[in-house]
């Protein structure tokens, strides 16, 4: 995913880092990517952590880090990378093991972040990888980042894995799979479809995007023989939506789709997690970026985890978390060109109605 022209309109756009499980690879890519000083050209990074945080980071993988510690997010210097200091002292970092104190520090940096992200003072969150047993607590009850954003932020959610060439969203994500099931019906499906297409419309500026949704079932239920699900529930959806003019289709077997017919289309709905994921990882891994659709504010991540068994090496690769850098900043553009767009056929109608209201005048 390439970063679009219309980037280098405004240099300042903000990205809100919150720096994921300290004990993963979080911290090492969100250094990696920002030491690239011609990241700086257009974006300023806030990362939500500390001053001893990024010292440890130098120093365990060698990175050459300058940096703006601030402790008020109104001394943000643009075009710096600013380090927002959450921590007074360092925290236990433990690399390549999980621990109760990890997943606290990763709670905190992202409430930050997200906190930062409501006010204002930054215009869109990349997430490092969190991991979903240690940061739950009172305060974090959710499988994962999309759904605590969820709550946090207006909008209905949609976990949207998206790349260059393949864009996936899931009826259901972090859910075990005999859920799967218990969990489809047909408002959920025509929420998460309807989800999509704006999604393509107003963040990918696709005018007239087509969609094409997996079976739920293999072979798509073979007519009632392995399953009904897709004819009690996901077909009559797609059909009521097609009459409403969204180019949705399927159902699509899961087995052979994604050797070629994905290419033919903008979107693709799947109904649980690995059957999306799986084919996502393998065609678009190290490129692909997890975006958090339908909701008001902009939040992007990599499509890795905390990666645990190389935290300690200095080995891990930072190009997916640079890319949802870049999708972060490509969406925000996309949503501010279709406000100007907006405003300027506001503008022509009332304009309009001007001169008619002159001429019937005269």
């Amino acid at each position: 995913m390439q970063i679009n022209k219309k980037m280098t309109e405004k240099t300042n756009i903000r990205i809100g880092v919150s720096v994921g499980d300290l004990n993963g690879v979080g911290l090492e890519v969100v250094m990696k990517t920002f030491a690239d000083e011609r990241m700086l050209d257009f974006c300023t990074p806030v990362l939500f952590a500390s001053n001893k945080v990024i010292a440890f980071g130098k120093k365990q993988f060698g990175i050459d880090f300058a940096y703006n510690g601030i402790i008020h997010l109104s001394s943000i210097i643009e075009h710096k990378i600013n380090v927002m200091n959450i921590w007074r002292e360092l925290p236990p970092i433990q690399l390549g093991i999980p621990t109760p104190e990890s997943g606290k520090c990763a709670l905190e940096s992202l409430t930050a972040a997200v906190s930062a992200l409501k006010e204002g003072a930054v215009d869109v969150l990349v997430t490092a990888p969190i991991n979903k047993k240690n940061i739950q607590s009172e305060h974090f009850h959710f499988p994962g980042h999309t759904d605590y954003l969820a709550q946090e932020l207006e909008g209905e959610s949609l976990m949207f894995m998206v790349s260059d060439e393949l864009r996936v969203g899931l009826l259901t994500d972090h859910l075990p799979l005999k859920d799967v099931v218990k969990n489809l019906n047909q408002e959920l499906v025509e929420k998460k479809i309807r989800l999509m297409e704006t999604s393509l419309r107003m963040d990918f500026g696709i005018i007239r995007p087509k969609i094409a949704v997996l079976g739920v079932n293999p072979h798509c239920g073979d007519q009632g023989v392995i399953g009904d699900e897709e004819e009690k529930i996901v077909h009559p959806v797609i059909q009521k939506l097609y009459n409403e003019g969204i180019l949705v289709f399927g159902t699509y077997s899961a087995d052979s789709f994604f050797m070629s017919d994905y290419k033919y289309f903008d979107g693709i709905i799947a109904p649980y997690h690995d059957q999306g994921l799986i084919p996502f990882k393998v065609m678009s891994f190290g490129k692909g970026v997890n975006f958090t659709a339908g909701l008001s504010k902009i939040r992007t991540s990599p499509d890795h985890g905390t990666a645990y068994g190389i935290a300690d090496k200095g080995i891990a690769d930072e190009s997916s978390f640079r890319q949802a850098v870049y999708t972060a900043i490509d969406i925000y553009r996309q949503r501010i060109e279709n406000e100007e767009l907006l405003a300027n056929a506001l503008d022509t109608n009332s304009l309009d109605k001007g001169f008619l209201s002159k001429e019937k005048g005269d």
